[in-house]
């Protein structure tokens, strides 16, 4: 992630992220198949056609960045500040639903799959970010100042990829359950409750799914 205090005072958050409709959240079974596999999409992603319709995933090297200017009167007045985001990626590779709302939104999904039915651990989202963000004169801003909600367009159900803060560190964010597709779509912002110098501040989340 990147905060910016830029000459005029000025405060810009920026974070680059690094990628790899019912009535509830958005998680459906997907059949078992040869070979097993698992699939994570943070922002941009490739895919060839959809899930749903036969398509496969490609890897798509794109780090997306989240931002944030804030006006030099409103530097650390605690009332925070919506982040947009550089994705224009807001349908589903599942489908091709509209699921998300870019820019205001980063897209979060991928699936997890098996070649059977039989019991097994859910693969796990993990975001380790580091424990500040960093402008060019070596002053810092926690990464506890960035925080999100999650939802979806449709959507009213508890979110497999739930809402929350950074923490400094390494974190869980949500599982995908076996032979199962999971996305959610979140919104950034910045805290805004600390009055720090002008520069640019920036730092890394780098998001991973994990399957046992």
């Amino acid at each position: 992630m990147h905060p910016k205090l830029d000459q005029r005072g000025a405060l810009v958050i920026a974070s680059a992220l690094l990628s790899c409709g019912g009535a509830d959240a958005f998680t459906v079974d997907i059949s078992a198949a040869s070979p097993r596999a698992i699939y994570l999409q943070v922002g941009i992603g490739s895919f060839t056609g959809t899930y749903s319709g036969g398509g496969t995933p490609a890897v798509n090297p794109t780090v997306n960045v989240v931002s944030v200017a804030v006006p030099a009167t409103q530097v650390g007045n605690t009332v925070a500040q919506a982040m947009t985001t550089n994705s224009t990626a807001s349908n589903s590779f599942y489908d091709n639903f509209a699921f998300c709302s870019a820019p205001a939104q980063l897209y979060i999904g991928g699936f997890y799959r098996r070649t059977n039915n039989n019991a097994a651990t859910a693969a796990s989202l993990t975001a380790s970010s580091p424990a500040n963000l960093v402008n060019a004169a070596g002053d810092t801003i926690p990464f506890t100042q960035i925080q999100w909600t999650s939802s979806g367009n449709g959507d009213t159900g508890a979110q497999p990829f739930l809402a929350g803060a950074f923490t400094g560190g390494t974190q869980t964010i949500g599982t995908i359950s076996r032979n199962q597709w999971a996305e959610s779509c979140h919104t950034f912002s910045y805290r805004n409750t600390l009055v720090v110098p002008a520069g640019t501040y920036t730092g890394r989340v780098t998001y991973t799914l994990t399957a046992p």
